[in-house]
């Protein structure tokens, strides 16, 4: 029998926008080994049906979605019994191999997967969901809580202390306006912009990256909440008033999203990262796992897109809602060009909306008529006056979330504004948006820091590099272990762009993921010299502050630090302070 995994997909998901449980299960690709497939995907069916209706679950939806490696085998499943769902889906999956299943045993299959079924369900939990649904208002449950209305107008209890639909204050309960960003890159970035010109209005926002979550300036915790966990979190403090998600790929496909509905949502880009997770092999698998974020916006909310990425471009207009565009090509002139494949002159011909960079202006325009100029880019600390033009987007972007929930034109400026790049304190680059696109002169050297952490990225920040005049140029290089060989070759191939004097590669200890010790440093090396660098000019770090001691050690007047840090930007970023004050 073949390995799988089965999971519970606890909101809308890649297959389904109804709960219930995933089977990902690895099948041949050769064509001559299709036709067994396709034999084995009817049998689970047939078999996941007759659990179901022996378990009462008649209404109940199947999925399933094919790739090259395998398959991803879905049936939906009441919220009270995830758990038990998991179960229906292997079990199928084990009886699809059995050459005559027997009656006797799928009885006894029944009865137990029957009194497990029984054992996890709770009314009381249906109750105050379908009881939310009549109010229009949003339910979030998991293990411990469940909750009816978000942020400031939410009510959460302990599960198992639940109160009857009637006891409960509808008059209370309501929603606030939330935002979901995903893409491949710049999410946290455009994240805390947005949250930054919420403030600016005068609201208090909330926010969830994969550093933290905050309400206002309060850290409520540290470590990455970018998936449906985290947002639970966030949405059940009585303090927020609008809700900005960080929502990556990793929680997306493992969960699935912990909201049905929002005010909004962006897709920065499209590139190659992680891919070959959870049935994600290329990048048009990777633009329809992103783009379900805009699924769950409301009709009268936006999906905020950018044009010029062609996976994007290509399918983004699909959605249910309307599309906000972004675009860094030139402004709304009669000659303005299709980008990669949108033509903006006819979208905003008919009505539509969109956010660009026109000359040295940062313009929302809705429709023809509409151009209005949010701010200039000297007005963007994190655009350094356009040079960082994957920052300029990232604002683009979230000037586009903004708009969206209701944020006014003259709070656009000061909250970009707030976002500071220079990785100073005090509501500097270091405090609001630490380790990304943070530059720095010590002694005499430039250092910036960044979290730059596969080929699309790094181009993207090389880009800025280059318009950085240095003597002497260093990179701190590493990757995390879950990456297969062709991708950390790939992002040496990038990073050899700079043509750096000196690279230091560094150790991810707590980022092995399967690898031994020096094994990611080794390839990146291999990689390296292939392309032409010196033995002499590589250098190695067993973790990342090491590194970062060694490129401090290095540098001279004159010379430009380019430090990737992913594990320890908050000491990184207090070492590099202390030697800006003539510390050690």
């Amino acid at each position: 029998m073949l390995p799988h995994e089965a999971r519970r997909l606890t909101g809308p998901n890649l297959l389904s926008y109804r709960p219930g449980a995933v089977l990902d299960v690895p099948l041949g690709g050769a064509a001559e080994e299709g036709a067994e497939t396709e034999a084995m995907i009817g049998a689970w069916r047939r078999q996941v049906r007759r659990m179901l209706d022996a378990l009462g679950w008649r209404d109940q939806e199947l999925a399933v979605r094919r790739f090259v490696s395998g398959a991803s085998l879905f049936a939906s499943a009441p919220i009270d019994a995830l758990y038990t769902a998991t179960e229906v889906v292997d079990w199928a999956w084990e009886a699809a191999g059995e050459a005559a299943p027997d009656a006797g045993a799928f009885e006894a299959a029944a009865e137990r997967l029957r009194a497990a079924a029984a054992a996890e369900r709770q009314p009381a939990v249906l109750a105050l969901r379908d009881a939310a649904a009549a109010h229009g208002v949003a339910f979030l449950a998991d293990d411990d809580r469940v909750t009816v209305g978000l942020g400031a107008g939410s009510r959460t209890w302990p599960r198992g202390e639940l109160p009857t639909p009637a006891a409960v204050d509808w008059a209370a309960v309501h929603d606030v306006p939330v935002a979901l960003v995903t893409g491949t890159n710049g999410k946290t970035t455009t994240v805390r912009l947005t949250a930054a010109m919420l403030a600016a209005a005068g609201r208090t926002a909330g926010m969830t990256t994969t550093d933290y979550i905050a309400v206002g300036s309060t850290v409520l915790d540290s470590g990455d909440f970018s998936g449906p966990g985290g947002a639970r979190t966030l949405l059940r403090d009585q303090r927020v008033e609008a809700a900005v998600l960080e929502t990556a790929r990793g929680g997306l496909l493992r969960r699935g999203l912990a909201l049905g509905r929002v005010t909004a949502a962006a897709v920065t880009n499209i590139a190659a990262d992680h891919l070959g997770d959870y049935g994600v092999e290329d990048l048009a698998g990777l633009a329809e796992a992103k783009l379900l974020v805009t699924r769950t916006v409301a009709p009268e909310g936006r999906a905020v897109l950018n044009a010029d990425d062609p996976e994007l471009a290509a399918r983004g207009s699909r959605g249910p809602s309307p599309v906000t565009w972004t675009s860094l090509g030139p402004g709304l002139g009669p000659g303005l060009p299709a980008a990669a494949g949108v033509d903006l002159a006819a979208h905003l011909a008919a009505g539509g909306d969109a956010v660009l960079l026109d000359g040295d202006k940062l313009v929302l325009a809705r429709g023809v008529g509409s151009r209005e100029v949010v701010a200039a880019l000297s007005e963007v600390p994190i655009a350094f006056a356009g040079t960082a033009l994957y920052n300029v987007a990232n604002a683009l972007a979230a000037i586009g979330l903004a708009a969206a929930l209701g944020v006014p034109i003259e709070a656009m400026a000061p909250g970009l504004a707030a976002v500071g790049g220079d990785g100073g304190e005090g509501g500097e680059g270091g405090a609001d948006n630490p380790g990304r696109g943070c530059l720095m002169e010590i002694d005499g050297f430039q250092v910036l820091l960044d979290y730059a952490h596969n080929p699309h990225g790094l181009a993207a920040l090389l880009g800025f590099a280059a318009s950085l005049p240095a003597k002497r140029r260093l990179l701190l290089l590493g990757q995390a272990g879950d990456r297969d060989d062709q991708a950390i070759r790939d992002l040496a191939r990038t990073a050899w762009r700079l043509r750096p004097d000196r690279v230091i590669l560094k150790e991810l200890p707590i980022m092995l993921r399967g690898r031994q010790p020096g094994e990611v440093p080794a390839i990146l090396e291999a990689e390296l010299l292939r392309l032409g660098a010196r033995r002499e000019d590589l250098a190695y770090a067993a973790t990342e502050p090491e590194a970062v001691r060694q490129a401090l050690s290095w540098a001279r007047p004159g010379d430009l630090l380019l430090l990737l840090v992913h594990t320890d930007r908050e000491e990184a970023m207090a070492m590099l302070r202390r030697r800006r004050a003539g510390g050690p």
